[in-house]
């Protein structure tokens, strides 16, 4: 039986590196693995594939009551495919907050840390072994602890994903702002999607005072792109939340550069949120919300209604 290891839908770049990292490990020490996605890899996890050569794993949409699937960088069942209630979870690997709703027939093993990265984990896990590792292995590693970070902007970094980073970066002989600096502007190129597309790209469910919530945020250093087309993003939020089963898409445009995000104010709900959550006064249809870049340490748990 051949493990599948899986990130969440609309998988970033951690949550398509990381199947990988793992897979590679778990096959290494002797359980046949392999990474599977839930979802197309945004641009910058699909830069970072081709720019350490890696294959992008298959696409699934569901699984089966024969599956076993070990969970990276989600515990989320909101985030995983419907068959996971029936599916023979072997493990979690995770850096989210814990949500609850996942069975499992058998206990398992199950590693949550409060690292800004899964990959981090993983290396952890891996101890002897990454010296061993191919160096797409490592590079993806890399690539995953830069993306989470925001080459260490986002306050969710702690010391030991920078020091990590910087290992992985010296034994590559990588420069990490050079890398950073491509993955950044991969994430950035946003042209070729739609605006659901562009909703959906890194988008978490969540219920707040009986209201359910897309959450989504899109990290770039050219928030100008996105912003110049406000308007038409939040008409299609309307769409997409009814399609969704949700009462609201909010979307953040995180700048990186500038470490802010700005909020896209389509309705007076959305208004009344972003008042009561960051302490700010709304008088359009966004509001920048300065040193703001993180959804898992600074927007979701900020936020009210």
């Amino acid at each position: 039986m051949t493990t599948l290891v899986l990130g969440h839908k609309s998988p970033d770049t951690d949550s398509t590196g990381s199947p990988i990292i793992w897979a590679w490990y778990l096959s290494r020490t002797g359980t046949p693995a392999k990474p599977v996605l839930l979802g197309q890899p945004n641009t910058e996890a699909a830069f970072v594939l081709r720019h350490w050569g890696l294959d992008q794993p298959e696409i699934i949409a569901d699984l089966t009551a024969e599956d076993e699937v070990v969970i990276v960088d989600t515990n989320n069942p909101a985030e995983l495919p419907d068959g996971i209630h029936q599916a023979k979870i072997k493990g979690i690997i995770d850096h989210h907050m814990l949500v609850g709703g996942l069975k499992t027939r058998a206990p398992i093993e199950i590693t949550i840390r409060p690292l800004a990265c899964t990959a981090t984990i993983l290396h952890d896990l891996m101890g002897p072994a990454v010296a061993s590792a191919p160096t797409a292995i490592k590079g993806a590693m890399l690539s995953c602890i830069l993306s989470d970070t925001l080459e260490f902007r986002s306050p969710t970094t702690t010391p030991h994903d920078r020091a990590v980073a910087e290992s992985l970066a010296a034994d590559l002989g990588v420069s990490i702002p050079d890398l950073a600096a491509q993955q950044f502007a991969a994430k950035s190129d946003v042209s070729a999607f739609s605006d659901a597309a562009l909703l959906r790209m890194d988008s978490k469910e969540y219920a707040l005072a009986g209201k359910d919530l897309r959450i989504s945020v899109l990290e770039t250093t050219a928030p100008a792109v996105v912003l110049d087309r406000k308007a038409s993003l939040m008409r299609s939020m309307v769409d997409v939340a009814k399609a969704d089963g949700a009462d609201q898409v909010l979307l953040f445009v995180i700048d990186i550069l500038r470490e802010e995000a700005t909020l896209l104010v389509p309705n007076d709900l959305v208004r009344q949120m972003a008042e009561a959550s960051f302490g700010v006064k709304v008088s359009g249809d966004t509001v920048v919300l300065p040193g703001i870049v993180s959804r898992k340490l600074q927007i979701i748990p900020a936020l009210k209604l």
